[in-house]
């Protein structure tokens, strides 16, 4: 075959494109929200990692922090810092004078110049240093504030002082919006931290040490000699640099996630641009056919289209890639809650490339599905227009561009997870989510076809039957708007069984008030304060801290020689575990393996029962030999059971149970769980409790479900918003695939009107259109939603299902109406106007 001839291709090319350009800048539009999406993420990933890096001293507030559950105590690298902080931190109650509200935060009590890079940020601007001046003062996250009312000039009672409140803290170095809705922090001075006798046996306590040296010193290198003897000690050691890596790590797998959820709406759009050059190719069959018969070959006319597409596709591609160099100046404000540093924004040639080079290529991609079939347009087609029209199935290049969907769809995940695994997970959920709309689109399709009922009126009978006409939009619609209902509502869905699931527990006859860091000596007179009140103890449970020394023999530092494949956690040995003992199960705990031995039951040996998760993680199995360490005393315990334990549930939930008869002379502390009557009741028994006992700390479920509906506030917003996306290109779809359809409808409405139909009766067979099309598209996306939510429900929080169907009709009402509003607006003009001028002005 002769080399084509491109001029000549070029010329055809324009020349259709003139004639055609309105209907091509539809298909185009279709990409556009992706790709600026993609780039506005990428943009966002790359410049986020900029300042990370840039602003990495001030993550961490200096460059070494030594972190550890007791004193960290002199070290050889003091003489070598230039300057040194400390910080005792730990979860108690605070409570405000003036109200008497309490409420569980983050006491801090800070000595030295912390942070030694930044600053604790503050509402007046000089509440930090007026803090550091002296005297009983204290600087409280504004979200406290907020939620009590609180103003600069109040007091604050933390343990048993008062403190007067001198700033209000805004910002603190590393910290994020999340962090401060969690556990909004308290700084109080180091010296009045006894004063306030909050720190008592059982109190989980953290002690940090800041250290800063000379400008250019080498801290990795400087600290290496003494990471052997901190590991022993549990002291662990966090330099500038790994609080770059794992922020950078952390940020970076976000950035990667919102860069494929805009991905899924690029590939909506692709979607739409597959149906629309598919529309586009059906229209020039006849055309195709003619050129046939003037000897071109199928290959030229290939590639006269082919040039169009590749164009109209660029010019998409560049569009998005300048909407999202535009967008990312909104981004850094959307996602404000979640990030510990101060983003700048500036343009990445980078990711721009990226997206301009993506949206050409998938758009040429997509659109050849539909146009290989003008290579098998044959000349007889001007004679028999039905010869033009090929089936997928008997055509393996189709295929092949099908598998190199698929396989593109693959590698963009790979880039993004740098997961071979979750590169499969997330290509099988497209391949998933978009083959079930198509086959519903088909099945509903076929139903219409097969089943459709004569004795139906006539304006539905003929909306029914536009479902399945020559050059419909059925499917395109049923993936792109279905797919974009399913992202936005299986979020919101999901959100609503995770509040309904907080206040279930709240409603029915479960606990909702944990009083915990009871010590022994108090534990009689608060067990009479509550019973006092007519109140039910729920639960008493004693609680013991212990470390671990050994696993089958293996101490630590023997663990560490051995290879990755053998040896244990390093976590494991490092961490401090709260247990308690008792010989039978509670209603959160299932035995899935050995059995509960009591004390004495085989001699001597002690059985312990470990959660089933957490032993199997930690490659631990029945009758594995443990040692605990308990306040320096070693005992040796063997793993008796497994325990299925849902930390779901209101309860206290260990992940080491004891038999009763070992633990009851070792130092512990108590755990009490009661249930109010109502919210005033339970305030009233916490502000009781805070002001008798100020080390006693309370969980209130009524403040958690607070909580935690502020932070799901918070991540729903932003998975909406690139939700946001998803539905917007699925809104351009359906709007190019109506205007595509546009001149189709002309026809079918002369035809209608010249027979003798009214205006009112076109109106209604395409208003009745829109409204099965609508119908069909969101109730896909609903129903794909509620199986995603089910099964998020189930296998993943394991919860109860509770389908929220009001919810679900309103999102129905609106996609249903919004589709038959746009589909009006489309066709009003045609409707409108008398059959013969629609005749002249086509003439």
């Amino acid at each position: 075959m002769p080399m084509p001839d491109f001029g000549w291709i070029s010329k055809m090319a324009m020349r259709d494109f003139r004639k055609n350009v309105s209907r091509l800048l539809l298909f185009v539009s279709s990409i556009v929200v992706g790709i600026a999406a993609l780039v506005a993420i990428n943009s966002f990933g790359e410049n986020l990692t900029k300042d990370i890096d840039n602003q990495a001293k001030e993550l961490l507030g200096a460059d070494l922090v030594l972190d550890n559950n007791k004193p960290v105590g002199d070290q050889p690298i003091d003489s070598l810092a230039t300057q040194m902080a400390s910080e005792v931190n730990f979860a108690s109650m605070v409570s405000f004078p003036s109200t008497g509200a309490s409420r569980l935060t983050q006491v801090r009590a800070l000595e030295g110049a912390f942070p030694f890079y930044g600053s604790l940020e503050t509402i007046p601007v000089d509440g930090a240093e007026d803090f550091r001046s002296g005297g009983a003062k204290a600087l409280v996250e504004k979200v406290l504030m907020a939620q009590f009312n609180a103003v600069v000039g109040d007091r604050i009672k933390v343990g048993e002082l008062e403190f007067q409140i001198v700033g209000e803290l805004q910002r603190v170095p590393g910290q994020t919006g999340i962090t401060a809705t969690v556990a909004p922090a308290v700084y109080i001075p180091m010296e009045y931290l006894e004063g306030t006798g909050l720190v008592q046996y059982g109190s989980r306590v953290r002690y940090n040490r800041y250290f800063q040296f000379a400008e250019g010193t080498d801290v990795e290198a400087l600290i290496e000699p003494f990471k052997e003897q901190w590991e022993m000690d549990r002291v662990d050691a966090d330099t500038v640099e790994d609080r770059k890596r794992s922020t950078g790590r952390s940020f970076g797998n976000l950035s990667n996630f919102l860069s494929l959820v805009a991905f899924i709406a690029l590939l909506l759009g692709c979607v739409g641009v597959a149906s629309a050059v598919n529309v586009f190719v059906k229209e020039k069959l006849a055309s195709v056919a003619v050129l046939r018969c003037l000897g071109v070959s199928s290959r030229d006319v290939l590639l006269i289209y082919l040039l169009e597409i590749l164009v109209m596709g660029f010019a998409g591609a560049t569009l998005g890639a300048l909407l999202g160099t535009i967008l990312q100046y909104v981004l850094p404000s959307v996602f404000a809650d979640f990030l510990p540093v101060e983003v700048t924004v500036g343009i990445s040639w980078l990711s721009i490339g990226f997206g301009i080079i993506t949206g050409l290529f998938v758009s040429l991609l997509f659109a050849l599905l539909p146009l290989l079939k003008v290579r098998n347009v044959s000349p007889m087609a001007t004679l028999r227009p039905e010869a033009a029209e090929s089936s997928m199935i008997k055509d393996p290049m189709r295929w092949l561009v099908l598998a190199g969907i698929i396989a593109f769809i693959w590698i963009f995940s790979f880039l993004q997870l740098n997961r071979v695994d979750f590169a499969f997970g997330f290509t099988g959920f497209v391949v998933f989510a978009f083959g079930v709309l198509w086959l519903l689109g088909q099945a509903i399709m076929w139903a219409v076809r097969r089943f459709l009922p004569i004795s139906l009126r006539y304006t539905v009978r003929q909306s029914l039957a536009n479902l399945y006409r020559p050059n419909n939009q059925t499917i395109s619609l049923i993936a792109t708007i279905g797919l974009g209902t399913a992202m936005i509502s299986t979020l919101f869905f999901l959100q609503n069984q995770l509040l309904e699931e907080a206040r279930f527990a709240d409603k029915e006859d479960q606990p909702n008030m944990l009083l915990f860091d009871i010590q022994s000596s108090q534990l009689e007179d608060v067990k009479d304060r509550i019973t006092g009140r007519g109140l039910r103890i729920i639960q008493e449970v004693p609680i013991v801290t212990m470390q671990l020394n050994e696993i089958n023999g293996i101490d630590k530092r023997e663990n560490e020689e051995l290879p990755d494949e053998e040896n244990y956690s390093r976590w494991l040995y490092n961490r401090e575990f709260r247990v308690t003992y008792r010989d039978t199960l509670i209603t959160s705990e299932t035995l899935t393996d050995g059995e509960l031995i009591p004390t004495g039951s085989r001699g001597d040996s002690i059985f312990v029962s470990f959660e089933k998760g957490f032993a199997e993680g930690n490659n631990l199995k029945i009758g594995d030999e443990v040692e605990f360490n308990v306040q320096g005393r070693p005992i040796k315990t063997y793993v008796g059971s497994f325990r299925d334990v849902k930390f779901n549930q209101v309860s206290t939930n260990f992940l080491v149970l004891f038999p009763n008869g070992v633990l009851e002379q070792a130092p512990k502390f108590h755990v009490l769980i009661t249930k109010t009557k109502t919210d005033r009741e339970a305030g009233e028994v916490q502000a009781e409790i805070v002001r008798s006992f100020p080390n006693i700390s309370i969980i209130n479920l009524g403040t958690i479900v607070e909580t935690l509906e502020e932070i799901l506030g918070k991540i729903s917003f932003v998975i909406q918003f690139m939700a946001f996306f998803s539905i917007a290109t699925g809104v351009l779809v359906l709007i190019s695939s109506l205007i595509i359809s546009k001149y189709q409808r002309m026809r079918e409405s002369i035809l209608l009107r010249t027979l003798g139909a009214s205006s009112v009766t076109v109106r209604k067979i395409n208003t009745l259109e829109y409204f099965f099309l609508g119908s069909l598209a969101s109730l896909s996306g609903l129903m794909l939603s509620f199986l995603a939510t089910w099964m998020l429900s189930v296998f993943v929080f394991e919860m109860k299902f509770r389908g929220a169907w009001l919810e679900g009709l309103m999102l129905y009402a609106c996609i249903t109406g919004l589709t038959i509003v746009l589909g009006w607006l489309n066709g009003r003009k045609i409707i409108n106007q008398p059959p013969m001028e629609i005749l002249r002005g086509n003439g």
